[in-house]
């Protein structure tokens, strides 16, 4: 049989992934619980990287089912680890495409940040993502692959947390980030709680209301960057399809914390007068302002604010009732910046503009 016509495993849930191997081990003979038993080396804390693998099972049945199912890898092509001990991660995909994922500790925690397109759309004018153009979505198995893999590396990582703050605007590739929810939720998958799972998003209107909409209680983060449609428009050209008005709105009628990602660029977003305005739509729909300092591997021109006045623009938030926060940075000594691991190893691709 073909790889395109076997069956990828990783791009059901689990629920998919256990109903269709309980099937096929009847149909050939096999009691169904051995379905279920190579279901369980899928995700978790210890995936399979191949049917063989499975020793559970009878070596007559991996055989089979490796005729008919498909486990795909993504390739690791380059690892960077940051004194602060941040690791970032290359992806090559089976068409060449390459993607990253970052590793980030602090203390009890490890977060991942994945990837969900190759490249991206948007152009947002201070990221080296958007610098380098769109190629295409990515699947579910090549989104959760990405914590699959780590945690198929010796030793082995496991997220407490996961961002999609990778490549990519997540809430445009609804239908695969959707379903790559529910196996990093589900306890067949990795079983990561909803509340500690945040999907960042420009503002991409039909996304959040999708999110809205699923029973868990996943994290939305919206960047927002400026508090004007005026100035917004010159840092982020999706502005223009859905203004700062419309995305506030839907903010607000998102039943969960909202988190506002503001990167800090000197000299541009960043004066008392912008905190109070930016202040009054944190206010309207409750939100937590994170404030981000600029990578400067990823500036793409611009000059970060000063530790002094993003200590301002801070205390100024605060005076107007809005909890804030400011992110440490990290991984500045290697390429962490978004985006900027893949502009160095690949060539940038001619941009596409958002749909």
């Amino acid at each position: 049989m073909t790889t395109a016509s076997r069956t990828n495993l990783l791009n059901l849930t689990p629920a998919e992934a256990e109903s269709a191997l309980r099937a096929f081990a009847e149909s050939h003979g096999v009691p169904a619980y051995r379905g279920s038993q190579a279901s369980r080396h899928l995700w978790g804390t210890a995936p399979a990287a191949t049917f063989e693998d499975m020793t559970d099972l009878p070596k007559s049945f991996r055989a089979l089912v490796a005729e008919h199912f498909e486990l795909p890898r993504l390739a690791l092509a380059a690892e960077q680890t940051s004194s602060d001990g941040t690791r970032k991660f290359l992806f090559t995909m089976h068409d060449g495409q390459a993607i990253e994922t970052v590793a980030i500790p602090d203390g009890d925690r490890l977060t991942f940040c994945v990837s969900s397109q190759a490249g991206c759309a948007l152009q947002c004018s201070f990221c080296a993502t958007g610098a380098m153009g769109f190629a295409r979505n990515l699947t579910v198995h090549e989104i959760a692959g990405q914590v699959r893999e780590l945690a198929m590396l010796s030793p082995p990582l496991f997220a407490t947390n996961i961002v999609f703050m990778g490549m990519g605007e997540p809430l445009m590739n609804w239908a695969s980030v959707d379903k790559t929810l529910t196996i990093l939720n589900d306890p067949k998958g990795f079983g990561i709680g909803a509340r500690h799972i945040t999907v960042s998003t420009v503002g991409w209107l039909p996304g959040i209301e999708a999110l809205g909409a699923r029973k868990e209680q996943f994290r939305l983060a919206i960047s927002i960057h400026a508090p004007t449609d005026a100035l917004r428009a010159t840092l982020m050209p999706v502005n223009t399809k859905f203004p700062l008005a419309v995305v506030i709105d839907a903010a607000a009628a998102f039943d969960r914390r909202v988190t506002f990602e503001y990167v800090m660029l000197g000299g541009v977003n960043d004066t008392p007068a912008i905190a109070s305005e930016l202040a009054g739509l944190a206010r309207r729909c409750k939100a937590f302002v994170n404030l981000i300092p600029l990578h400067p591997g990823g500036a793409m021109g611009f000059a970060p604010t000063t530790r002094e006045n993003i200590g301002a623009f801070a205390r100024q938030l605060r005076v107007h009732g809005v909890e804030v926060a400011i992110r440490k940075s990290r991984g500045t000594d290697i390429a962490a910046a978004c985006g900027q691991l893949r502009v160095e190893r690949l060539e940038r691709r001619r941009p596409v503009a958002a749909n």
